[in-house]
């Protein structure tokens, strides 16, 4: 029996049996329970929102430059995305589409035979050498000149 406070009599009483019986889940744990907290308020709420907001955007953007050089471009992408779908619904919808269309484009090309595979090997690879190409005459370096001194 809890103890009953002067100044509340039974309210407590009362009110520790309604919660007991009642139906309604209790406030989650961990991560969760902490951004349910923070949303609670509406600057808290707001705040959130323009914190993942800025840190979302700039992952999505920093994933989108990084997309055309080797690496984890889309990687980052999709993650920037994920950020973002935590606070925004349309965020939620574009990852969906994203995933989606990945998944597509991964049974695509399980089905195709080892000439289709090997061409869309070639493709990549010729367009990621172009890219780093470019990407090193914007730096200064070209590489075909440095390679033909050595030929």
């Amino acid at each position: 029996m809890p103890i009953q406070n002067s100044d509340t009599g039974e309210a407590d009483m009362i009110k520790n049996g309604a919660a007991d019986n009642s139906s309604m889940p209790g406030r989650r744990s961990g991560f969760k329970g902490w951004l349910d907290g923070v949303r609670s308020t509406r600057t808290g709420a707001l705040t959130l929102k323009i914190v993942v907001g800025v840190i979302g955007a700039i992952m999505v953007i920093g994933g989108l430059i990084m997309v055309p050089f080797p690496g984890p471009g889309w990687l980052v992408v999709f993650a920037g995305l994920a950020v973002l779908a935590t606070e925004f619904h349309w965020a939620h919808k574009v990852l969906e589409f994203g995933k989606q269309t990945l998944h597509a484009w991964t049974e695509w090309y399980k089905r195709q035979g080892w000439t289709v595979r090997i061409i869309v090997l070639i493709v990549t690879v010729a367009a990621a050498a172009v890219i780093v190409y470019f990407g090193l005459l914007t730096l200064g370096i070209d590489v075909i000149e440095i390679a033909q001194r050595f030929i």
